[in-house]
């Protein structure tokens, strides 16, 4: 069997899907996308077909390796995203060919079901305490919000408060058993963050997202010895080697690498490996479509640290087209008490509904991250 053709598509609301054909007639489907940055993306998987076409697909191992090091720069968002797709499409056909879905050829499953997560609140979270109540009643047990809207590195006291009474505004909405994770979302600079995790402290979340950005070793070290509420990062980190000091440092409870950014199934199960060396959860980042998903649930179901996963139904990027929408069949995934099952199919466990998915194509995105700025006048982090 040989790679003959990658076909990429814009799809609404914000995401690119990637079809790899082959000479026998078994197609794989990957997401290779970075939010606001889908085009370039897509450049960046069309320049690595060079290396792909006429390739065996079954040797992905070698395929990972041959695009990661024959190249000189390796690394980062765009590059190890275009990877991350080729290499979920590269698994969805080794599964179809071998009539299995991806968990049985990655050791089998340790789970049939995963919990999961609703987010509420938007960028600029407002309205939760009623968003919560409605999502406990669909049957999460869990939510994500954004904690707050920007903040200077040093910001004035009114705007803790406000963090403060979110969270407790979903606490009385919910229950005392109810997850709450608070996503810092990279906003908050060191001063501030070290104020809302002592702040915060008492609330006894679920974690805390990304209290400050990941390169900012110094400033975790600082806010990991301020709280005893679990820390989760990740969703910016890209590849086992971007995660080794975290781990080494003990500076994550939860690791959240992404499976469309962060070299796809073959890389993150690496990383899922080393994260239970050092007994850290894992929790993928995916507020993004189907196929991410799909991806993200084959490692879940192999990796005995995976305890809870994102997943985008209903979230506030979907405007317009939404998780279940480029799939022949959305009860694939399956909720219920707060949980997903498993896919069981061949490949990544879905079939993508190639009609529908070439029509929105048609229309594409031009999606990009809101831009933000401080009342000075000077940019402000998302």
């Amino acid at each position: 069997m040989k790679i003959t053709r990658l076909e990429t598509f814009l799809v609404p609301p914000r995401w690119l899907f990637l079809k790899i054909e082959t000479d026998e007639g078994v197609v794989g489907w990957g997401e290779p996308v970075v939010e606001g940055r889908a085009h370039t993306v897509q450049a960046a998987v069309h320049e690595l077909a060079d290396v792909l076409i006429g390739a065996d697909p079954a040797r992905i191992e070698d395929l990972w390796q041959l695009m990661y090091r024959s190249g000189f720069y390796r690394g980062g968002a765009v590059f190890m995203s275009a990877i991350a797709g080729i290499d979920q499409a590269l698994w969805d056909i080794k599964g179809k060919v071998l009539d299995t879905p991806v968990h049985n050829l990655l050791g089998g499953a340790c789970r049939d079901r995963i919990r999961i997560y609703s987010w509420i609140g938007g960028d600029r979270p407002a309205e939760v305490g009623n968003a919560a109540r409605l999502a406990q009643a669909a049957g999460f047990t869990a939510i994500k919000m954004n904690a707050t809207e920007e903040l200077q590195y040093v910001d004035s006291a009114d705007k803790v408060d406000q963090v403060l009474e979110r969270v407790q505004a979903v606490r009385d909405s919910t229950s005392a058993a109810f997850g709450i994770a608070v996503d810092f979302h990279g906003r908050v600079h060191r001063p501030m963050a070290k104020v809302l995790v002592r702040e915060l402290e008492s609330m006894r979340l679920l974690f805390i997202e990304e209290p400050v950005l990941s390169e900012n070793i110094e400033a975790l070290r600082d806010v990991c010895r301020l709280t005893s509420t679990p820390i989760a990062l990740g969703e910016r980190l890209y590849s086992r080697w971007d995660f080794k000091q975290i781990l080494q440092e003990g500076l994550a409870d939860i690791i959240q690498p992404d499976l469309s950014h962060a070299g796809g199934i073959t890389e993150c199960r690496k990383i899922a490996s080393m994260a239970e060396a050092y007994d850290v959860a894992l929790a993928p980042h995916c507020p993004l479509g189907p196929i991410a998903l799909a991806a993200c649930l084959q490692l879940d179901a192999v990796s005995h640290n995976a305890f809870i996963q994102e997943q985008s139904l209903g979230i506030h990027y979907n405007a317009g087209n939404d998780l279940l929408d480029y799939l022949t069949s959305p009860l694939v995934f399956e909720y219920s008490a707060g949980f997903v099952n498993i896919p069981q199919g061949p490949g990544l466990g879905i079939e993508v509904n190639e009609d529908y998915v070439r029509e929105m194509a048609a229309l594409g995105h031009r999606w990009r991250n809101p831009v933000w700025r401080h009342a000075d006048g000077s940019v402000a982090e998302w």
